[in-house]
This record gives C-alpha cells, sequence and structure tokens, in this order.
C-alpha cells in the first residue's frame, strides 16, 4: 500500500464523529465559503506533538491572525497548510476543496500562497527581476523560451506589483541593496503575484524599525477586500491592528478565539502573551 493511500485509510478511520454522526473521508461540516478550514489538525515529530487538534476558520476575505510565543507550533501548523508537512491527523480544505493530501506546488496551483521568517529572495537580482520572476512563476507560460516584449502581460502584471508595495522608486536597484523593510515589501509583492487566493505571512515585522512596521501595516491594509490571509506574529500590536479574528496557540493547541478586541482583553491571553498589560 502507497503511503498516500496509507494516509487516505488511516485518516478515514480517524475522521472525528460532528453530532453523534462519524463523517466519511469526503464528508465535511465545513461551509465551503470559507477561504481555509482547519478540522483536528494534529502533526507529531516522534513523541512531540508540536500541532494538536488544531481548528479554525478563514472566511473568505477574512483577514486572521495566529499569536502565540516561540514554541507555540504556528510556523508547523503554518508548513502543514502549504503542504511541506502532512498532517499526523485532521483534514485542511482550500475553498471547500479537500487539500490535506496535496503537494505544496498544487496548493500554489489552487492561488494559495505564504511568505517566510528568513529571506528566500534573489539578492544579485533587482526589485523587478524579482517581481518578474515571481508573476512568470505562476503564468501558465511560464516554460515559454521566449522573453516577452514590454506590453507583455506579466511585464504589467510585474509594474502593477511594484506600485502595489510602494517600490516601484527602487524597481532598477539590487536586492541586496535594500533596507530590510523594503525587502519584506518585497516577499509580500512576490507573494501576490498570479492574483492569489489566500496567502500565508510568517512573522512579516520580524526584525523591522518602527517605521518600517507602520508600512508594513498601511501594506497589509490595502490588500484587496477579496483577498484572505492569515498572518503569525509576535508583535502582538501589528497582528491586533490588521486582523478581523485571532487565534491564540499555546503549547501546539489553541488557546483562544475571537476578535481583536476580545484576545486584547483575555485576562489568560494577557498572563500569558502581554505580561498583564491592559
Amino acid at each position: 500500500m502507497t503511503s498516500a493511500n496509507h494516509h487516505r485509510n488511516w485518516s478515514a478511520r480517524r475522521t472525528p464523529a460532528v453530532g453523534g454522526v462519524r463523517l466519511g473521508p469526503t464528508e465535511s461540516p465545513i461551509a465551503s465559503s470559507n477561504a481555509l478550514a482547519l478540522q483536528n489538525v494534529s502533526r507529531s515529530f516522534g513523541a512531540l506533538r508540536a500541532v494538536d487538534d488544531v481548528s479554525f476558520n478563514v472566511a473568505a476575505g477574512e483577514k486572521y491572525a495566529v499569536l502565540g510565543s516561540n514554541g507555540a507550533g504556528k510556523t508547523t501548523l503554518f508548513n502543514t497548510i502549504t503542504g511541506d508537512f502532512l498532517p499526523t491527523a485532521g483534514r485542511i480544505e482550500f475553498f471547500g476543496e479537500d487539500i490535506t493530501l496535496l503537494s505544496p506546488h498544487d496548493r500554489i496551483r489552487k492561488g494559495l500562497r505564504r511568505t517566510y521568517q528568513s529571506s528566500l529572495l534573489f539578492r544579485d537580482l533587482t526589485v523587478r527581476d524579482n517581481l518578474f520572476l515571481a508573476v512568470r512563476g505562476v503564468a501558465s507560460g511560464r516554460f515559454s523560451m521566449w522573453r516577452p516584449s514590454a506590453s507583455h502581460t506579466s511585464r504589467r502584471a510585474t509594474e502593477d506589483l511594484l506600485h502595489r508595495v510602494r517600490l516601484a522608486h527602487l524597481a532598477d536597484q539590487l536586492v541586496a541593496n535594500l533596507a530590510h523593510g523594503q525587502q519584506r515589501q518585497l516577499e509580500i509583492g512576490m507573494a501576490l503575484a498570479g492574483a492569489p487566493r489566500l496567502i500565508l505571512f510568517d512573522e512579516p515585522a520580524a526584525g523591522l524599525s518602527p517605521a518600517e512596521r507602520r508600512e508594513l501595516v498601511l501594506l497589509l491594509r490595502s490588500l484587496p477586500k477579496h483577498m484572505s490571509f492569515v498572518i503569525i506574529e509576535h508583535d502582538l500590536d501589528i497582528a491586533l491592528r490588521v486582523s478581523e479574528r485571532v487565534t491564540v496557540m499555546h503549547n501546539g493547541r489553541v488557546l483562544r478565539s475571537g476578535t481583536p478586541a476580545e484576545i486584547e482583553s483575555d485576562s489568560q491571553v494577557q498572563a500569558i502573551y502581554m505580561g498583564g498589560r491592559r
């Protein structure tokens, strides 16, 4: 039996009961109006359960934040959503489609994107070239050997991204010469290539100055209303300012979920993550 078939059969046996009815492997109580739906997702590494029975939904167009300290399981959860890790248990849906076993490449084709804590930019290329490669990488003709003309769709999309992430004035600068915050802006621009349906932002504020953080907030707030995103952050102020709903993780599990106001005023969240501040 192949590993994929084994996982399918194992998942079917472990599918949770909902309302007293055990769901089959293709059934789900999750509404397809959700951009992302996690149902009892777990991921173990040997005896360590890094993500433990996590469930939450992100509505289409919703801006969502996942908070937690180091070791809370946030990045492992992201890697499970993107397909870098298959879940040990549970189910992941993307706009109503079960993607639990899909490869990362197939998830990208369906409109799922992410950024990383560590930069994955081409430092010896210009800002424009980085964005152009991102656009071509998700285009249908990405393997063509012909150089696109100035009026080609990929060229126009590149220029649009330059303006969207406020880097048009640095288009011909080498990435290696950019400030850290500008590199973060570029990473977001590359994630926007190909009109994604959902973006996962992995600690985009890490290492940014106060001015760069303000620019990041403006950029995230300017994203199209129809586009969903999930941001994981240590910077609570940024996460709460750009999100509509929040899930707080602790030791791999969901501690609390609610609106930014509810999360900020929650006494247990304050005690663990905010030092009791009000």
